[in-house]
């Protein structure tokens, strides 16, 4: 018998059907030779401290740091069951060989090893390895399993990165708690990406506006503008020395130019580009694809890989024919494709990039959720952008110079959309959002010729305000992480930033999650928690740089370039040296923390039941008065269905108005999109309650 262990039951349903694995016993599939099992995500995790000692249960300085010199694991609390199913399994004097099926990456790598491992099997260990679950796909894979000991880096990289996670966000969170007396979370890659959040937070609330004004001139409809900015006084005394002058033309260029078209999605791109169109958060899209990759509608999701291999050209040739036939909406848009142009063996590692899969092109698409959906057409359409022709435009330059001058105007004309027509009638069918701005076909007029003179001039001038930076939204974030530290590293190594494709999206949430970031409809704030937090904590635990250059060494440990004791052990002297500069922290700075501790707990309102404070404490919004019961739980079991973060924001609202309007709510069931009021109400308990009232919808719901 060969024992397959996969990372999810669906997963495990899909390969048992494959290998004709069609009895189902508790915890397991078997048949045809074969025993189908599965982990149902981390079933196994690095033991805390108080794991290794009882004395770490309470957190004292001179207790760190803490290096386990063995690593231990456990089982996780609630997937003992299915750990004891494996491990009878494993152990069956039938079962000769293992064969791990997680997923095709570091994650399902070290999922399968630490069961594996914990569960002190010694038997072969062979790998399946796929991009899509098609059943095509799966029965390739089993015919070229490898070895176990091929992927051996790569368990490497993944069991480096727990630990070094481990290291880094035991011992700093709890140096900094107790040295400040308050719980304060110091993670590795989660620190990092909440300064750069801070940091916009205060270049936006420090931003002051500033006037500033720019010189035209114009004749016959045309209009040249000035290259530089100018103070009001010197603006209006260009404009009044231009006006009524002759300009004359010093250049009028005409160039043909091009725009190639876009790469296929790799994870963090196909993310960005949902949060921009549809507005789905990181983790939305990520569940979404998931979804599909399951459904055998798409290739592996968790892919940094925006290219496909050479021996897919004919499959890519055949996908792209057969999607444009697919997609109604690209109906009478004439366009010729080139797959060859989305091959490169050089950039696919793991994974290649996201596309659909042979089966979806005859799956019936509209019987999906609305978010599969989305994510599944924007998939298709990048294939087919993908593989099209470049976008051909006309760039027109006209300068002028007019009075020691030089007034200038450029535009573009599109001789040939190529790429960008098949993006623009996908745009068109997205009637609920809002579509990508038009390319600017301005046509300058093309009569105008270098010499010719624009007789007497309308000089003018125009007032302009300088703009804040923009609030980061999951689209920019993801971005700004993507790219930490780029420019820092090899060419060759490729990869850079803070976290990797598939953990950056657990990332967001969890700062979401512990109050550190506030989602308001796309934009992503940090919270006054946060700048508190990172206002105390040395470069070295929020340098975005350092943990992208952790990163990278993670990559080139992959390649078997770095090993797994030097990286562990410049982790660990990072770990030494954070411990021994914070061994004692001024009181002035203790002092300073505490009052901006005092500040932020200040009130948020007044009690609606007995007039007095209402201010925000560790577990919720509570009445100051003594003997009230007014209180707000952060732990709402109300808030938590219907997925609203219960922020201060929502907490002023409630208390101050009795309401909170909250927008982008998304249905559990349904995957919908829609607003909604949150009543705060009472209804003779001990603690209020909430009502909520659909905007525009007269369904109701209640909660008591």
């Amino acid at each position: 018998m060969i024992l397959v262990i996969t990372e999810k039951p669906s997963v495990a349903l899909a390969v048992s059907k494959v290998l004709g694995a069609y009895k189902r016993e508790d915890g397991y599939y078997e048949g045809s030779g074969y025993i189908v099992s599965w982990c149902v995500g981390h079933l196994v995790e690095l033991a805390k401290p108080e794991d290794y000692d009882e004395n770490y249960a309470k957190w004292r300085y001179a207790d760190l740091p803490i290096l386990p010199k063995a690593w231990k694991t456990v089982v996780s609390p609630d997937t003992k069951k299915q750990f004891a199913v494996l491990k009878k399994l494993m152990h069956r004097k039938d079962v000769e060989s293992v064969v791990n099926g997680c997923d095709a990456g570091r994650e399902g790598e070290s999922i399968f090893r630490m069961t594996y491992e914990l569960a002190e099997c010694r038997k072969p260990m062979l790998r399946l390895w796929v991009s899509s679950m098609e059943d095509s796909a799966i029965r390739d894979g089993f015919q070229n399993l490898r070895p176990g000991s091929d992927y051996d880096r790569l368990y490497c990289a993944a069991q480096s990165r727990s630990k070094a996670d481990w290291l880094v966000g035991i011992n700093a969170t709890r140096l900094f708690t107790v040295q400040y007396g308050k719980k304060l979370t110091v993670g590795r890659v989660q620190t990092p990406t909440l300064a750069m959040l801070t940091e916009r937070k205060g270049l936006i609330e420090n931003f002051t506006k500033e006037a500033y004004y720019k010189v035209h001139i114009e004749k016959d409809g045309l209009e040249l503008t000035a290259e530089e900015q100018f103070d009001k006084e010197r603006a209006e005394a260009l404009a009044e020395t231009c006006n009524g002058k002759d300009a004359k033309i010093t250049v009028a260029d005409c160039v043909k130019k091009s725009t190639k078209p876009p790469k296929l999605y790799d994870l963090t791109t196909l993310q960005r580009e949902a949060n921009r169109y549809y507005g789905y958060t990181a983790k939305q899209t990520l569940d979404y694809t998931q979804k599909l990759y399951e459904a055998k509608l798409v290739t592996y999701p968790r892919t940094d890989s925006q290219y496909l291999t050479e021996d897919m050209k004919d499959t890519a040739n055949s996908n792209v024919l057969a999607l444009y036939e697919k997609l109604s909406f690209l109906d009478g848009v004439v366009s010729s494709f080139h797959a060859e142009q989305m091959i490169d063996n050089t950039k696919v590692t793991d994974h290649h990039a996201i596309i659909p899969t042979k089966s979806s092109l005859t799956a019936d698409i509209s019987s999906l959720g609305k978010g599969e959906k989305a994510i599944y057409m924007l998939i298709a359409q990048r294939m087919l952008c993908a593989a099209s022709e470049p976008m051909e435009y006309l760039e027109r330059t006209i300068t002028a110079e007019c009075e020691g001058t030089e007034f200038s105007i450029k535009g573009k004309t599109i001789v040939a959309k190529g790429w960008a027509a098949i993006e623009e009638a996908f745009t068109k069918t997205l009637s609920e959002k809002k579509k990508k701005k038009d390319e600017d076909d301005t046509d300058i007029t093309q009569n105008v010729a270098a010499g010719m003179t624009m007789d007497a001039v309308n000089a003018y001038t125009s007032e302009h305000f300088t703009s804040p930076p923009k609030p980061y939204t999951e689209d920019s974030l993801l971005s700004a992480m993507e790219n930490a530290g780029k420019g820092e590293f090899e060419k060759e190594t490729e990869k850079k930033g803070l976290g990797t494709p598939a953990t950056r999206a657990g990332i967001i949430e969890k700062l979401v999650s512990g109050g550190y970031v506030e989602r308001k409809g796309k934009q992503l704030t940090a919270t006054e928690d946060a700048v508190k937090l990172i206002s105390l904590l040395p470069d070295a635990v929020k340098s975005p740089t350092m943990t992208a250059e952790w990163e990278n060494k993670l990559l080139l440990m992959e390649r078997g370039e770095v090993s797994e004791d030097a990286f562990m052990e410049g982790i660990t002297d990072f770990v030494k040296q954070l411990i021994a500069d914070y061994s004692v922290v001024k009181e002035q700075d203790k002092q300073s923390f505490a009052d901006k501790l005092r500040e932020k707990a200040a009130v948020i309102g007044t009690c609606p039941r007995c007039g007095g404070t209402v201010s925000e404490c560790k577990i919720g919004y509570a009445c100051e008065t003594k003997d009230c019961n007014f209180v707000l739980w952060k732990d709402n079991k109300f808030m938590k269905s219907i997925g609203l973060s219960f922020t201060k924001t929502v907490a002023t609202a409630l208390v101050g108005k009795g309401f909170y309007t909250a927008k982008n709510l998304v249905s559990a069931k349904t995957g919908n999109k829609y607003s909604a009021k949150i009543l705060l109400v009472e209804n003779g308990g001990k603690y209020p309650g909430y009502d909520m009232e659909f905007i525009n919808d007269k369904k109701k719901g209640i909660e008591r």
